[in-house]
């Protein structure tokens, strides 16, 4: 099922990561976490769909999708950063794996943010954010996406982690061991995992030898 839809608003997150507001097709409905297939409505370009995710709620009037752009190549994300509103995209039906279970901890790296961005903000919506902890992994302050509101939400339950500056004002260094040792105070909650897929992989690990069930790990598989 393919479905076009405008582009009616385009807000410049951080320096290469846009948010991209768009037509909500009628009858559509995900669940925070969730994904769909998008490709821009434009001759060559129809049939090369990429994985984004949601970063608006379900019960927005507007999608919208949060997305880094790759300058290094002409791929998709790079002419993503070319449009302008009015421009049109075309989305799919919905699927992902990466849903709220319960509260926990999320760990994120770089732009693998976006799926919890939408749990977050409905988790503050419906006042149960309390609970959850997010561990956000950028390599500099000037890369980390919705700084502001992810402070404002989080407050103290929100640790920045910078790998390649060490003059940031937040933490300098890396989520591993010593790090999760250090800041976990209860490996029997939920994890949530989102970034490159060799982070999610050495996460993966790390949370069992430290004693998390395999069960409690959420990740896109």
């Amino acid at each position: 099922m393919e479905q076009v839809i405008k582009i009616k608003k385009i807000i410049e997150r951080t320096h290469d990561v846009r948010s991209y507001r768009c037509e909500k097709p009628k009858e559509y409905h995900f669940i925070p976490g969730q994904a769909t297939e998008v490709s821009i409505n434009k001759e060559g370009w129809k049939e090369e769909k990429r994985p984004f995710t949601f970063t608006s709620l379900n019960d927005d009037a507007d999608l919208e999708f949060t997305i880094k752009s790759y300058f290094d190549h002409p791929g998709v994300t790079n002419e993503l950063h070319k449009l302008k509103e009015g421009d049109e995209l075309i989305v799919r039906e919905v699927w992902g794996a990466i849903e709220y279970k319960g509260p926990g901890y999320f760990i994120a790296g770089g732009a693998g943010i976006t799926p919890f961005i939408a749990i977050f903000r409905q988790l503050h919506k419906d006042g149960k954010i309390e609970d959850n902890k997010l561990f956000f992994s950028n390599k500099t302050d000037q890369d980390i996406i919705l700084e502001n509101e992810f402070n404002s939400m989080l407050g103290k339950n929100v640790v920045h982690v910078i790998t390649h500056d060490a003059n940031s004002k937040y933490i300098a260094g890396f989520i591993n061991e010593d790090f999760l040792r250090e800041n976990v105070e209860d490996f029997s909650k939920k994890f949530y995992l989102c970034g490159p897929p060799k982070m999610v992989e050495v996460m993966q690990e790390t949370l069992g030898r430290l004693g998390a069930s395999p069960d409690a790990v959420v990740f896109e598989k």
